[in-house]
């Protein structure tokens, strides 16, 4: 028998993990090459968002029509296309002449990155299908989003340091490309039993809404909010927002179903996954142009500064995965939202070029306790009551809030960045703090929709959502997946 058609639950979590490891890694190593990308390629605050934005809004906008399209097709079959498409993609990064070939190779790379975390995520439920194990294979998965927190920062700026930031693209070769053999040798292919349609036109309307929105962020410092190009744009994305509510619950498919955020639980997850991946997008940005443009340090000495952060981060993922194994996602997320917040109020109130070392490293101890808790309940409750034959979809939900929360934080507190506050370090620390209230908000927000989306009354409105989704699933034999192996 095939080695592929014995399933390895564990090392088939490896395997996913390792996806994770290289779009992780990509994110935290390139907010370090900031500084450096700007000199090189002579750009502005907002050459420097759309390097991120560009990448996460791709990747947000097709996050779900690649859960959806894995769970039809089969989640094998997407996964070796998105390591391969990520991989080249990742070449053509370090190749790039200039910031719009930059760009253009990073929005190609975030196309495939939509065909890893989701899918991965929903090979990973497929595979783990008790409760308690799949919350621990959950809490590991967030692990490595520690892993690549805590070696991002120093890999990035070690070799940003020694052989420019081109190189930050090359480490994502050899693991990808590691990733394609095993998945081709261990990974069993899995699918729906039923299959979904595509959703163009829903399709179509998400990319309207969130490349308008930030769009309209990201511009609107240098064209002002009242110029006819950010109003139309502000305009477009309300406009779209308006007509996904009226048509996703007319199709009988839908990219975004509806159905799902009957749970309280469920639109609590979404809502948190927004507000913690804006905190994380924005503290990166700043965190990464704070320590070397204005203390003064170098790339790797940054991402020294921000190993305590990586680090705790790294520590409490796996304690989160079994607090919701256990106990629940309340605990966590509450412990979430009140670290995220009391390390953006730290920074706020006390933010300067001569911010105290000790005070900047609590904050950032703080802000890495935070973000390592709040992954496991976000993705757990995302995937959790969900059928199984819709889990690429439930998960890519999840996925695609953290990158549209991420694409937000970047687009707001670069916009509060723009203008002189490079080049002014007084005008720079002033423009942060305002942008560390906005992060200190985002903690707020996830400790209130934590409280009120994890307790009896949420846990009631989630039961009765799985049971009108369960009705509505067709009958599916007594395999809830088919599963092939390749020859």
């Amino acid at each position: 028998m095939p080695d592929a058609a014995r399933p390895r639950p564990w090392l088939v979590l490896a395997i996913c993990c390792m996806s994770l490891l290289i779009v992780s890694l990509d994110n935290t190593i390139l907010n370090v090459a900031l500084p450096a990308i700007r000199r090189d390629l002579d750009t502005s605050v907002s050459g420097l968002q759309w390097t991120i934005d560009a990448y996460t809004l791709v990747l947000a906008s097709l996050l779900m029509l690649s859960g959806s399209t894995a769970d039809r097709i089969g989640r094998r079959r997407v996964f070796r296309i998105g390591l391969v498409v990520f991989t080249g993609a990742s070449l053509l990064c370090s190749l790039a002449p200039g910031l719009g070939w930059l760009i253009a190779a990073r929005m190609l790379q975030a196309v495939g990155g939509s065909m890893l975390n989701p899918v991965a995520m929903s090979i990973i439920s497929n595979t783990f299908t008790d409760s308690r194990q799949r919350a621990r294979a959950i809490g590991v998965w967030s692990g490595v989003v520690g892993i690549s927190m805590a070696a991002g920062p120093i890999i990035g700026g070690a070799l940003v340091e020694s052989a420019g930031w081109r190189a930050i693209f090359w480490i994502n070769v050899p693991i990808g490309l590691a990733a394609l053999f095993l998945t081709t040798r261990y990974v069993p292919e899995s699918r729906a039993a039923r299959t979904r349609r595509v959703d163009p036109v829903g399709q179509l309307l998400v990319i309207v809404l969130l490349a308008a929105l930030t769009y309209a962020i990201i511009e609107s410092p240098e064209r002002g909010w009242t110029s006819p190009v950010v109003l139309g744009c502000a305009a477009a994305s309300l406009a779209a927002l308006l007509g996904l509510l009226r048509y996703e619950p007319r199709h009988t498919d839908p990219l975004i179903d509806l159905r799902f955020f009957r749970s309280a639980p469920f639109s609590g997850a979404t809502v948190i996954a927004v507000a913690a991946f804006a905190g994380l997008g924005g503290f990166l940005f700043l965190s990464s142009l704070y320590l070397q443009d204005v203390r003064g340090l170098d790339p790797l000495h940054a991402g020294l500064f921000m190993l305590p952060m990586a680090v705790m981060s790294l520590l409490t993922a796996p304690l989160s995965g079994r607090m919701v194994a256990t106990r629940g996602p309340r605990t966590p997320l509450l412990l979430a939202g009140t670290a995220l917040t009391a390390s953006a109020v730290l920074q706020a109130v006390g933010y300067s070029e001569h911010l105290p070392t000790g005070l900047l490293v609590v904050a950032f101890l703080l802000f890495g306790i935070g973000f390592g808790v709040v992954n496991a309940p976000i993705t757990n409750t995302a995937v959790s009551g969900m059928p199984r034959s819709q889990a690429g979809v439930a998960a890519a939900v999840a996925s695609t809030s953290r990158q549209v929360g991420q694409s937000l934080g970047v687009a707001v507190t670069g916009a509060l960045m723009a203008g002189t506050a490079l080049t002014d370090p007084a005008a720079f620390t002033g423009a942060a703090r305002t942008a560390w209230w906005i992060i200190a908000g985002c903690g707020v927000a996830v400790l209130v929709t934590g409280t009120l989306t994890s307790g009896r009354w949420a846990r009631a409105t989630a039961e009765r959502a799985a049971r009108r989704l369960a009705e509505q699933e067709p009958a599916e034999g007594t395999e809830e997946t088919k599963e092939t192996v390749d020859a």
